[in-house]
């Protein structure tokens, strides 16, 4: 038997690809794990990949191949073997490459671990951080001139000099609470921080973050199964209601060792700093400030020398402001987008109603609007100063649709369409750093990904996809969108049963999400596929669906995701009931079979379209739900719902487990013991209240496992297992 290993590999890729689509959906908040992206050359004609034979660089756009660290360079003196490389990183003038290896996990991602620094010039391979506990360094980087590293160990911040090997220690407070240079479980979770500190241009000072989370209160967690006697996890996490872990922000001298803390005005314990960076310049920072509400921010400027600021632009909404994870590009979440010399910078709002690009002036009084028109941005994708222009996804016409655009950066022209216009779905790029080359990857619903290189702005492909792309297939799925009795249009996806026959009545199935973390419905492949039901949905005789009410993150303007605010639990739910009785309505709809699962936000999703609307909803799987939105931490829900204190009804409205008396259909809760995230005491709370109201019900607690419920052998096994005998048992597939 002849193995066609391409096949494989675009296979794999494929299941990767829906697997990335899947986890984004039920999983609250995701991020992908370095590295991301290409690494592009400074000049963005070149880009960097690990490879068989070690790093190599890739010369555009012929994709010459020159290897620039050998396995046999990246293979330390005492072993056999080549470091295995999980990311690397070069000096600026390209002559030393840093190494990371050997990672491990710090709640959702890896990265924590070990760093060496190659020489190409010498050749010389050395281990840094040697003196430190084994993986136990963090976003190692090299100093504007190449001649130190710094890096994070312990949540202390440390700096070494790679010509006579000497570590300083620049912070001496670090525990376990104490946090410097990098941050906290909730600002990982809700901000996407994670690298907490900021080389200045010339090298002389290191800007970082000082998170005090010594007062937050411990969550326990309990491991009942890796020994005879229980051991507690205590996990510091500030729920809805609880005031914040202070922040601070300070400025080391590396000359001096003295850390400078910048006045950053009003209370620390009732305000974010979710951004900091050096201002295009080694004298100043700039910051965000978010209020506790996160409905009012400030920039400001800092003195690096004096920590005094001054306040330049601030920006204010009735129900939130987004921060820069909501639209940036992973790429560029450690930027500041300093244009024409630090003169200028980009800047995003909706403040208009719609999410758009903006120019504003470095001192804050002028602002040039780029993005002209009743349409939402999606992404910022790149900026180039040399051309002129800002890229961007979009998708103007269609909410579940993405496609690229470009802008130039004088704020009189309009944005132009680069995606080819014979491309009707969802496209993705990682553009080089001047904007002319791109790797690209195209589906929808129906069309497998495909990925190519291109050339821009033509859109030229320069490289094409492999022969075997597109040859996975999924049942056929229908785009669709369904106007309310509220006047409310919402976009959906339908995969009908194999060999449909529209005078039969065919059991429903909705996959809900419905919070302003995620969007269910696009059109991309992979989106309608339930990884979690062990066969073939449309094969045995389900339709399987979904739709995006209002509240989704949705480019449908401002009013539409910002209408959740202090209605989480409300409106998104009266939504995806509303949809479901018009759908109820069609003639091949069994009414008696109609069903209901999510994930995370989704299960919460799951019991309240349960147990506020029973006469839709008859069977229900919910998986790690929050089921009393109070337990859920305070940067997320306070965002969304205002501060518990002032408006505690509004909590109440919207957690499930108000409305646990309502239960009349089958109802399946599963939940990790060790979930970190929604933690299991919530599934616990449901219980009580449904024993309370003599509900009948399945539980399916998994002891250990996280938020994903994948770890432990057997565990999705059992799962999709679980998941697919309670749905056939209690909303049965087939045609009536």
């Amino acid at each position: 038997m002849v193995i066609d290993k391409e096949k494989i590999t675009h296979m794999k890729s494929v299941i990767n690809f829906l697997l990335a689509i899947l986890c984004s959906t039920f999983i609250l908040h995701v991020q992908a794990q370095p590295p991301q992206g290409l690494h592009w050359s400074t000049d963005g004609n070149s880009y960097y990949e690990n490879s068989e034979d070690g790093i190599v660089k890739v010369q555009m756009p012929n994709f010459t191949q020159t290897v620039v660290a050998t396995t046999q360079q990246l293979t330390p003196k005492d072993s056999s073997h080549p470091l295995k490389v999980r990311n690397f990183f070069f000096s600026e003038d390209g002559k030393k490459v840093l190494i990371y290896t050997n990672s491990k996990k710090v709640w959702r991602y890896d990265t924590r671990g070990d760093y060496w620094v190659l020489n190409t010039t010498d050749n010389s391979l050395r281990q840094i951080g040697k003196s430190l506990p084994e993986s136990s360094l963090m976003y190692a980087k090299f100093s504007p001139d190449g001649k130190n590293v710094a890096y994070v160990s312990k949540h202390n911040l440390y700096v070494e000099d790679l010509a006579n090997h000497s570590i300083r220690q620049l912070t001496k407070d670090g525990t376990n609470r104490m946090i410097n240079g990098t941050f906290d479980w909730v600002y990982e979770e809700e901000f996407d921080c994670r690298d907490g500190f900021r080389w200045s241009p010339d090298g002389k000072s290191i800007a970082y973050w000082k998170i005090d989370a010594t007062k937050i209160p411990d969550f326990y967690m309990i491991n009942n199964t890796d020994s005879v006697y229980s051991k507690i996890i205590p996990v510091e996490y500030p729920v809805a209601g609880v005031d914040p872990s202070p922040c601070y922000v300070y400025v080391v001298n590396l000359a001096t060792g003295k850390s400078t803390k910048m006045n950053v005005p009003g209370d620390p314990q009732q305000h974010y700093i979710p951004r900091m960076e050096w201002a295009a310049n080694s004298s100043q920072l700039i910051i965000e400030q978010f209020n506790r509400k996160q409905n009012d921010i400030k920039i400001m400027y800092c003195n690096a020398a004096t920590g005094a600021t001054n306040e330049i632009y601030t920006e204010s909404d009735k129900a939130w402001v987004d921060n820069k994870n909501a639209w940036s590009d992973e790429r560029f979440s450690n930027h500041w987008e300093w244009i024409k010399g630090g003169s200028e910078f980009l800047w995003v709002s909706e403040k208009d109603g719609w999410r758009h690009i903006y120019i504003i002036n470095r001192d804050g009084k002028k602002e040039t609007l780029l993005t002209k028109g009743n349409y939402d941005i999606i992404t910022l994708k790149g900026y180039d100063d040399k051309s002129g222009y800002v890229y961007f996804m979009a998708s103007p016409d269609n909410a579940t649709q993405a496609y690229l655009y470009r802008v130039k950066m004088d704020g009189n022209s309009n944005a132009e369409r680069l995606s080819p216009a014979n491309e009707n779905g969802t496209h993705d790029y990682d553009l080089s750093t001047n904007g002319m080359y791109a790797s690209h990857s195209f589906s929808n619903i129906n069309t497998p990904p495909v990925e190519d290189w291109v050339s821009l702005p033509q859109h030229t492909v320069i490289k094409a996809p492999d022969e075997n792309a597109g040859g996975f297939r999924l049942p056929h799925t229908e785009m669709f969108q369904v106007t309310t009795d509220d006047g409310i249009t919402m976009d959906g996806w339908m995969v009908k049963p194999e060999n449909f026959d529209s005078t039969k009545k065919y059991p429903v199935v909705f996959y809900v999400y419905t919070e302003p973390a995620s969007q269910t419905v696009k059109d991309e492949f992979g989106a309608s596929y339930n990884f979690l039901y062990n066969g073939n949905m449309a094969k045995d005789g389900y339709i399987y669906m979904s739709v995006d009410g209002r509240g989704t993150p949705a480019p449908k303007g401002a009013a539409w995701r910002k209408a959740i605010y202090r209605n989480v639990g409300r409106i998104n739910i009266h939504d995806q009931a509303m949809a479901a009785k018009k759908i109820l309505q069609w003639p091949f709809v069994d009414t008696s079979r109609v069903a209901v699962w999510g994930w995370s936000g989704g299960g919460s999703a799951t019991l309240n379209c349960m147990m506020q609307y029973p006469e839709i909803y008859k069977t229900g799987i919910s998986i790690a739900a929050v089921d009393n939105i109070q337990t859920y931490d305070d940067i997320y829900q306070e965002r969304y719902m205002g501060l518990p204190q002032e408006n505690k009804a509004d909590y109440i409205a919207g957690s499930p487990i108000t409305y646990a008396k309502n239960l009349q259909g089958h109802l399946l809760i599963i939940h990790g013991t060790g979930d970190d995230n929604v933690h299991y005491a919530n599934a616990e709370m449901m219980i009580n209240e449904l024993i309370k109201y003599n509900k009948i019900f399945q539980f399916m607690p998994y002891p250990n496992r996280t938020h994903a419920i994948n770890e432990g052998e057997g565990t999705t096994r059992h799962l999709r297992n679980l998941y697919t005998t309670f749905l056939k048992e209690y909303c049965p597939p087939g045609g009536r």
